[in-house]
């Protein structure tokens, strides 16, 4: 498909990330992602996009080397990949992780790796998609997370999840607690600024961890190293819009079991 790009350290400073073109509240953020990602280049990280000032893009690199707490010897793992609005089945999305899958071929690795919701999760990708595409989950944890593997060969070893995400619970075992990273434009905002007023309003401890190198995201406790919050030690949710005042109860109350 020819109008797809590829971002590198040189275009990245004129061109745009998908995620929060317009929301000016996250501009720093925003910045910090595209900081992040040129530290990654160096790494063997891909940013492919549609030309267009839209939301369809796909991330992924070598998984050795990937912010998320798996072990995949020889897979690239596949981060962020959205497809949004009107470009929705207008074969997009084939079309970028065909470009992932050709790629993975070309460098001879053993096939990808991603990490999803066993039922779908906010800023994670379609888990019932990618199975339809040829994906195969391999493993899933008690806190709602699958990995999904596309093999090359059979006799090839499945990834996995690494040891620190198995409890589905983190160190801190009172009040809210955020683990996120640069991956995500708007983590570091609402982390910082939107969390701040919802907890103190709810006269809750809360602590907020940034993960900055690789070895922490990959000794994370949560697979969902752009942003996991957990409650009281608990993984309560991958969304972001859980640090907002009018919007923490509601997910909190609709995700108690």
């Amino acid at each position: 498909m020819e109008n797809l790009i590829d971002l590198n350290a040189q275009n990245i400073v004129s061109e745009h990330i998908c995620c929060a073109i317009s929301d000016k509240k996250c501009s720093d953020s925003y910045q910090a992602k595209k900081d992040w990602l040129t530290k990654e280049f160096e790494n063997g990280y891909v940013f492919k996009r549609l030309d267009e000032r839209a939301k369809v893009f796909i991330e992924y690199g070598p998984a050795e080397k990937a912010w998320v707490p798996i072990t995949a010897t020889n897979y690239l793992n596949i981060n962020c990949f959205w497809v949004s609005g009107k470009y929705k089945k207008n074969g997009f999305g084939k079309a970028l992780l065909n470009a992932a899958i050709e790629d993975a071929r070309e460098q001879g690795k053993s096939g990808l790796v991603t990490i999803v919701g066993t039922k779908k999760f906010h800023f994670m990708s379609d888990t019932k998609w990618l199975l339809k595409q040829g994906f195969e989950e391999v493993e899933r944890i008690s806190s709602g997370f699958s990995l999904l593997a596309m093999k090359f060969d059979e006799n090839f070893e499945n990834p996995k999840f690494n040891e620190s995400v198995k409890s589905g619970e983190c160190p801190n075992k009172k009040g809210i607690v955020v683990y996120y990273s640069n991956r995500c434009p708007f983590a570091e905002f609402h982390a910082k600024e939107s969390l701040t007023e919802t907890a103190e309003k709810r006269n809750l401890p809360f602590e907020v961890i940034k993960l900055k190198t690789v070895k922490e995201a990959q000794n994370a406790p949560s697979p969902a190293t752009i942003f996991s919050l957990f409650l009281d030690g608990r993984f309560v949710t991958t969304d972001i819009s859980v640090c907002m005042d009018s919007r923490f109860d509601k997910i909190i109350e609709k995700l108690k079991p």
